[in-house]
């Protein structure tokens, strides 16, 4: 079930789910005061570690040959 719903999405839709979950995570930071203490906290490198972790396989599989 999950498959067929899965195959019917294309590129836009799957565009729209990361943004709508960034959106997401953007708006809880902001209502609740300690996440966002939380983030200013942080290093920024981390995150920026996180992004290059995080996408690296995703990349790797797009520029395949």
């Amino acid at each position: 079930m999950f498959e067929k719903g899965l195959k019917r999405l294309d590129a836009p839709d799957i565009s729209l789910i990361k943004l709508s979950a960034a959106a997401g995570i953007l708006f809880l930071i902001t209502i609740l005061p300690a996440a966002m203490d939380l983030v200013h906290r942080i290093h920024w490198g981390w995150f920026l570690g996180a992004t290059i972790i995080f996408s690296a396989r995703p990349l790797y599989k797009f520029f395949k040959k």
